[in-house]
C-alpha cells in the first residue's frame, strides 16, 4: 500500500475515531490528531520510511523540550527525515505544556513541576497507545518502539516506562499490560527517583549531558540548582546517576559526558552532526547488544 493509499484508508477510519490527517506542504511527513477533547488538540509529525507498511519498522516517539512551557513538535523533524532515511519511522509529539506562564525554575511550585511531568508522560502514552491501534496500518513493530527527547522531553521519556503504577492509579490504564519501550534516548535528561528504575524493569538507555549543565544536573543536584528555601526545589537524578545505576544493575546503557558543557548538549545529537548515534544506538539494541559505555568528550 502506498502512502497516499494508507492516507485515504487512515482518513476514513478516523471519521469515526476524531482523529485528524493530512499532508504539509513539504509531503514528507503526516501530522495526526493522537487526542482530541473539547480543550485540547494533540498531534503528531509521523515521518514514515518507504515501504514501512509492508516490512514493518521500527518507531522513535520523540518529545521536544521547552520547559514544559515553549517548545513545539518541529524539534524533532530533523531527527525524523534522519531515521526515515535509514527506515526507522518516527513520531514528533506535542503535549500539554503546563508550565506556560507558571515559573519552572526556583520560583515556582515543586508540585506544579512534578504535576507537568506527569502530565507529559501521560500524553507520550496517550501517543504510544495511538500508534499501537494503527501500527499494522502504518508499518511500525510494535516491539521495536523507542522514546527520545531533550531537555523537558528527555524529563518526561525517562520518566515514562518508569512511572507506570503511578499513573495507571492516577489516570487509569492507558497501555497494554505487556507492551515495553525498546529503549530511550535523553538528552540532558533527570528523573526524580533514581529507585523507579529498577533491575526487572530497566530498558536500555543512550543518554548524554554536558558536566556544567546549569539547569538539569548531570549528577544528582536540585533542579536549576535551586537552594532547600526554594518553593520550587526539586531534586533530580541526572544522567550521570542514572548511567551509575543502570550499570549497578547490569542494564543496557550508553553515556556521553561532554566536560565542561553546559544545556546546549540536550539536542546535540538529535539536531547536531551525530545523529549517528541515536541511529547507531536503535540498531545495537534491535540486534540484541548489551553493553556499558561511557564516551567523554
Amino acid at each position: 500500500m502506498t502512502i497516499q493509499m494508507r492516507l485515504i484508508f487512515f482518513s476514513l477510519i478516523c471519521m469515526n475515531l476524531a482523529c485528524a490527517i493530512r499532508l504539509p506542504a513539504q509531503a514528507d511527513f503526516q501530522t495526526l490528531t493522537y487526542y482530541e477533547d473539547d480543550l485540547n488538540r494533540l498531534q503528531l509529525d509521523l515521518f514514515l520510511p518507504d515501504g514501512a507498511d509492508s516490512i514493518g519498522v521500527p518507531l522513535l516517539i520523540y518529545v521536544h523540550g521547552g520547559g514544559f512551557s515553549g517548545g513545539n513538535r518541529r524539534e524533532g523533524h530533523t531527527i525524523g527525515r534522519y531515521l526515515r532515511d535509514r527506515g526507522i519511522a518516527t513520531a514528533s509529539i506535542s503535549y500539554t505544556l503546563l508550565m506556560r506562564n507558571r515559573d519552572f525554575s526556583c520560583g515556582g511550585v515543586t508540585s506544579e513541576k512534578i504535576r507537568a511531568i506527569r502530565t507529559a508522560v501521560y500524553d507520550t502514552w496517550l501517543a504510544t497507545s495511538f500508534l499501537l491501534e494503527r501500527s499494522e496500518l502504518l508499518g511500525i513493530q510494535k516491539d521495536q518502539i523507542f522514546l527520545g527527547g531533550a531537555s523537558a522531553g528527555a524529563e518526561t521519556i525517562l520518566h515514562a516506562p518508569y512511572w507506570v503504577d503511578v499513573l495507571v492509579e492516577e489516570y487509569g490504564q492507558q497501555l497494554p499490560d505487556d507492551f515495553e519501550y525498546a529503549g530511550l534516548i535523553g538528552g540532558a535528561g533527570a528523573i526524580v527517583d533514581i529507585n523507579l528504575i529498577s533491575e526487572k524493569n530497566h530498558i536500555p538507555s543512550l543518554l548524554f549531558h554536558g558536566d556544567m549543565d546549569p539547569l538539569v544536573p548531570y549528577g544528582i543536584a536540585a533542579h536549576h540548582y535551586c537552594p532547600p528555601t526554594a518553593s520550587g526545589w526539586l531534586m533530580l537524578f541526572g544522567s550521570n546517576a542514572i548511567f551509575e545505576h543502570l550499570e549497578s544493575l547490569s542494564g543496557t546503557v550508553k553515556l556521553i559526558s561532554h566536560i565542561g558543557a553546559g544545556h546546549e548538549i540536550a539536542g546535540y545529537y538529535f539536531n547536531g552532526s551525530a545523529r549517528e548515534q541515536v541511529y547507531d544506538f536503535i540498531e545495537r539494541v534491535l540486534e540484541g547488544e548489551q553493553f556499558v559505555s561511557h564516551l567523554v568528550r
